[in-house]
């Protein structure tokens, strides 16, 4: 019995020290938003003290710098990530279905190339995507959630499938022989079930397309659309001067809805990995 309470206490203090190292980052960012630039580069790790407080000067900078604003890339980003989070929930969990109640060898061979599109290097085919995407016009904020679509397709089929796989059929059955076709199944029957690792996948897309830089990067017209992460690597002074102050004003404010909706959610998560980590 003292063996197990001194096993927990060291690892209670374990997770504990490995949680302070997960906050120290957020929290130097955080204080550094609200010192001034110098200070931001001399004593980045300090309290910020009356001479190197600036109030939300920092914050009302970030808003307005340049010539495009700032809620401009909120938007562009929001709508980006909902797009994108509600196309890859859609068809991921429609193709897990049929692939899992189908079950043929074409079906198979579908469901391992999606398992192995989650290991290819996103470094590897970003180039020919780029050209791709804007030979077929994805390059604008409306079309960019079809190429996140092709990314994130792989690991939610492959949590989905692992789910359906545990839903009994029997259900679907019954509904069949009240008439239901295989579109109403779905939606009516097969999708509330499905609930728990929809939830999952969607805060898990949402973190990725949300803090994403690389894609919007590569495929958008960055004169016409910013996303947030652009926004900041472009937050420049003069002769290529980086206001880190502004800088650090604008990751906090781009953090926040993610750590919000994380937060909210974080239950849903282990609950929707465990339901979809089933061997078939």
């Amino acid at each position: 019995m003292n063996k197990t309470k001194v096993g927990k206490t060291i690892l209670s203090i374990f997770f504990a020290v490995l949680s302070i190292c997960w906050i120290l980052p957020v929290l130097v960012v955080l204080l550094n938003s609200f010192k001034a630039n110098t200070f931001v580069k001399t004593d980045t790790f300090a309290w910020p003290t009356e001479e190197m407080f600036v109030k939300l000067a920092n914050y009302i900078k970030g808003f307005t710098f340049g010539n495009y604003p700032f809620l401009k890339s909120v938007s562009y980003s929001f709508l980006i990530t909902v797009l994108g989070t509600f196309l890859i929930l859609l068809c991921t969990s429609m193709a897990a279905w049929y692939i899992i109640r189908v079950d043929s060898v074409f079906c198979r061979v579908c469901y391992y190339l999606f398992v192995f599109s989650m290991v290819v290097p996103f470094q590897m085919v970003m180039f020919p995507l780029a050209k791709v995407a804007d030979s077929l016009k994805l390059n604008t904020p409306w079309t960019i959630p079809i190429v996140y679509l092709g990314f994130g397709a792989g690991m939610a089929t492959f949590m989905l499938a692992g789910f359906v796989k545990t839903l009994p059929l029997e259900i679907e059955e019954a509904a069949e022989i009240d008439g239901c076709g295989p579109i109403r199944t779905f939606f009516v029957v097969v999708l509330p079930m499905l609930k728990p690792t929809l939830i999952s996948v969607a805060i898990l897309e949402i973190m990725w397309i949300w803090n994403d830089y690389l894609l919007p990067y590569l495929v958008l017209d960055r004169t016409k659309y910013m996303t947030i992460p652009i926004h900041i690597q472009y937050l420049q002074g003069s002769y290529g001067q980086v206001d880190l102050g502004a800088i650090m004003a604008l990751i906090v404010l781009s953090i926040i809805p993610v750590i919000a909706f994380y937060l909210i959610c974080q239950k849903y998560i282990i609950k929707g990995v465990a339901a979809g980590a089933v061997k078939g």
